[in-house]
């Protein structure tokens, strides 16, 4: 038995956190595990001690039981953000991608009102959460397309034999003219069913370019720019979210955090009419 586990015994819950953290740092993620196990079972109130746990199951892809415990944490404390944060990761990695974008959208929230930067970690995961719901979404389209171009192609070929039937049974044709005439009907149907599988093809091709460039989308809502203005610093955001920022949190650039005023913000216009080109040739963009 390793010598930290015997000293474990007459620690309090806050020395057994710190030995779980340091734990943590050298990767020994299940007795880091064992330790924060300890400080619940000796302070089973304290929401850190519980996220600091699923933190480590996250490491060791034990995603259910990080959510467990995120979900503990989050019953003692709804403000936690690590525990919106590291929940909102458990369940997109389970593939629950609307209960993790809205912790996700909470832990980024929580992070404004209360001023902490966490760089980019939150929102890149908010990002990725919301494209992987994207993309479940066109498979499902893709799969209706699929079977609807498979029926469209059956009424077709239902519809060739029946005629060709009809033309075979016409007793005041010979057979020379019957040979002709089911001839051109089947010139016809193999016109159509390629035109037919055209459109298909060029809507296919079409969905595999549907991504919507980050650069597009506002640093606050993720959500493609519908007003983008400028702060002083260089950076981009949706009107109605900065403002909101600057009335709620501080009067501060949310990604550089400098100084920032209302009457700071100045309209992009050029930003505007990228996004206007974007969204005129890809309409599908606004579901993004």
């Amino acid at each position: 038995m390793s010598k930290h586990v015997y000293s474990t015994a007459n620690l309090t819950d806050t020395e057994l956190k710190d030995q779980g953290n340091r734990l943590f740092s050298a990767r020994k993620y299940e007795e880091a595990v064992n330790c924060y196990t300890k400080a619940i079972i000796k302070n089973p109130t304290n929401g850190t001690y519980f996220t600091n746990r699923a933190l480590c199951h996250i490491k060791m892809k034990r995603w259910e039981s990080a959510c467990q415990d995120c979900r503990k944490a989050l019953e003692m404390d709804q403000n936690l953000i690590k525990g919106h944060f590291f929940l909102g990761l458990s369940l997109m990695e389970l593939e629950y991608y609307d209960e993790a974008i809205k912790h996700l959208q909470r832990a980024h929230d929580l992070a404004k009102e209360q001023r902490l930067n966490f760089g980019d970690d939150i929102a890149s995961q908010l990002r990725l959460a919301r494209k992987k719901k994207f993309q479940i979404q066109e498979e499902k389209r893709i799969c209706q397309e699929i079977e609807l171009q498979s029926y469209l192609n059956k009424l077709m070929q239902d519809d060739l034999e029946s005629r060709l039937s009809k033309i075979k049974l016409d007793e005041n044709e010979n057979e020379e003219k019957i040979k002709e005439k089911c001839a051109e009907l089947e010139e016809e149907f193999k016109n159509r069913k390629t035109e037919l599988n055209n459109i298909f093809a060029k809507v296919d091709e079409k969905r595999r370019k549907r991504e919507v460039p980050d650069y597009l989308c506002g640093k606050i809502s993720f959500e493609i720019l519908q007003e983008p203005v400028v702060t002083p610093s260089g950076i981009t955001y949706e009107r109605k979210d900065i403002e909101e920022h600057l009335q709620r949190v501080g009067h501060f650039d949310p990604v550089t955090r400098v100084k920032l005023q209302q009457d700071q913000l100045i309209p992009n216009f050029a930003m505007k009419e990228v996004i206007d080109a974007f969204l005129a040739e890809n309409e599908w963009a606004l579901d993004y």
